[in-house]
C-alpha cells in the first residue's frame, strides 16, 4: 500500500517561510524520485522540486533560491521549505512519488499567501 500524507499548509504572510512535510509508506522515499507541485485556480499543475533516491534534486527556476526539497529516509518523510514566499505562491501544494510506470500522488494541501 502506497501512502502519502501531506501536512504543514496554512496561510502565511508574504515574505514569511512553511515547511510542508509528506509522510510516505513502504519506503517509498529511500528507493524513489519524490517531486514536490502545485496547482493555483485556473492553472495547470507545476512541478516544482524533484529528489532521487541519491539525493539529486532539480527545482523549477520559479522557486530556485527559495524551497528547499529534502528527504528523511528514517521517517520516510519528504519536505518542502519554502522562504521568502510570495502571494503568486498560493495554492494546493502536492507530494508525488515517481515511477517508471506512474505516478502516486498526496491529497493536497493549501497553502495561501497574504499580501
Amino acid at each position: 500500500q502506497v501512502q502519502l500524507v501531506e501536512s504543514g499548509g496554512g496561510l502565511v504572510q508574504a515574505g514569511g517561510s512553511l515547511r510542508l512535510s509528506c509522510a510516505a509508506s513502504g519506503l517509498i522515499v529511500r528507493f524513489n524520485t519524490m517531486g514536490w507541485y502545485r496547482q493555483a485556480p485556473g492553472r495547470q499543475r507545476e512541478q516544482l522540486a524533484t529528489i532521487t533516491s541519491g539525493g539529486n534534486t532539480n527545482y523549477d527556476d520559479s522557486v530556485k533560491g527559495r524551497f528547499t526539497i529534502s528527504r528523511d529516509n528514517a521517517k520516510d518523510t519528504v519536505y518542502l521549505q519554502m522562504s521568502s514566499l510570495k502571494p503568486e505562491d498560493t495554492a494546493v501544494y502536492y507530494c508525488a512519488a515517481l515511477y517508471g510506470w506512474g505516478t502516486d500522488w498526496g491529497q493536497g494541501t493549501q497553502v495561501t499567501v497574504s499580501s
